[in-house]
């Protein structure tokens, strides 16, 4: 560290504001399958998680399987390196593959990721046009559950990160009180 002050920005401080509902856990979101938990987060009966607010990342569709999402990039996601930071990625990536194992799972279940492997291919930068991340479900069992996903552009389809995940499998949390 040099002890030098920073350079000052000739266009000034930005400043970024975002909102966000408080989130539902999924116990209290009714005893629901994980395609009925994403149809209500869509539907906006209930909110999405606030990563995806802070993040500015969303849900955008699912299929049996699947899961898509979407981010725009842009300055306040940079590093030091002036590309987008690459937990953005790996947040984004983790979202949509937990996401493709939700839409398999029945009522009464839930998952956390275990691990997460994250490729990166090409830099993303704060004018990249809208990323696409598209995840698939490849094992959904009774314990455990595996996927894939890709984040590529929108405007060109090129490939800027991969990822896999594994994802222990659950009996979901009650709501207190709630019979088992």
């Amino acid at each position: 560290m040099t002890g030098q002050p920073a350079r000052p920005d000739p266009h000034g401080p930005r400043v970024r504001t975002h909102t966000w509902e408080p989130p539902v856990p999924w116990a209290e979101a009714g005893d629901v399958s994980g395609p009925e938990l994403l149809r209500k987060i869509l539907a906006g009966e209930l909110p999405e998680p606030p990563l995806g607010s802070t993040l500015d990342y969303h849900l955008v569709g699912y299929g049996e399987g699947t899961a898509v999402f979407e981010i725009d990039p842009g300055e306040h996601l940079l590093n030091p390196m002036g590309t987008v930071h690459g937990g953005v990625l790996a947040a984004l990536l983790d979202s949509a593959l937990g996401c493709a194992v939700a839409t398999l799972l029945p009522p009464g279940r839930a998952y956390t990721t275990t691990q997460l492997s994250v490729n990166f291919v090409r830099p993303v930068f704060a004018d990249s046009p809208r990323l696409r991340c598209d995840a698939r479900a490849l094992h959904v069992g009774r314990t455990t559950a595996t996927a894939e996903a890709r984040v590529t552009s929108s405007a060109d389809g090129k490939l800027h990160a991969h990822a896999t995940t594994t994802c222990a499998v659950f009996a979901a949390p009650r709501p207190e009180g709630a019979a088992p």
